[in-house]
């Protein structure tokens, strides 16, 4: 059985406020799927080694009616900047965001979420080792039913020992 490779990675909560700053720092993304993803790539991670900046959809996701799949991003970022209703809830489109080195540079957690944190303007919620393959592999088989973010963020603060009532 082969080796799981462990990739340092940072994640935020989808808020307002990340979809925002992504808007306003990073600009349109530079590839978007019909998954709802929504990628950029940036070289401001540590050492200045190339970062994919990944909004994951929510499971189950939906493209709104009368948005192109290249517009949802540009639509949700101008109306939550505004303050106005975006086209969709944005609970409906994107569970959170995830940065990690894009082309398998090594990096350690904390350098990648200083300079993730200094790029974006937010801290992350979670930053640590996680397992992608196994990530992914779980989100084929449901069909993109599981949330990505809620399996980053499993991985990355795992459940204390059981009777920890800390």
């Amino acid at each position: 059985m082969a080796r799981s490779l462990l990739v340092p990675t940072c994640v935020w909560r989808a808020r307002p406020e990340v979809v925002v700053a992504l808007d306003e720092r990073f600009g349109e993304p530079v590839d978007c799927y019909v998954n709802g993803s929504q990628v950029w790539l940036r070289d401001d991670g540590p050492g200045e080694i190339v970062l994919e900046w990944r909004l994951h959809p929510v499971a189950g996701y939906r493209r709104p009616s009368g948005v192109d799949t290249y517009d949802v991003f540009s639509a949700v970022a101008l109306a939550l900047a505004r303050g106005q209703e975006p086209v969709a809830p944005l609970g409906a489109l994107w569970d959170g965001l995830e940065a990690f080195p894009a082309y398998g540079d090594e990096a350690e957690p904390s350098p990648l979420s200083a300079a993730a944190t200094e790029a974006l303007g937010l801290a992350p919620d979670g930053c640590g080792l996680v397992d992608h393959a196994a990530i992914g592999d779980a989100w084929e088989r449901s069909r993109g039913a599981v949330s990505i973010v809620d399996a980053l963020l499993r991985q990355l603060v795992p459940d204390p020992p059981a009777g920890d009532l800390s």
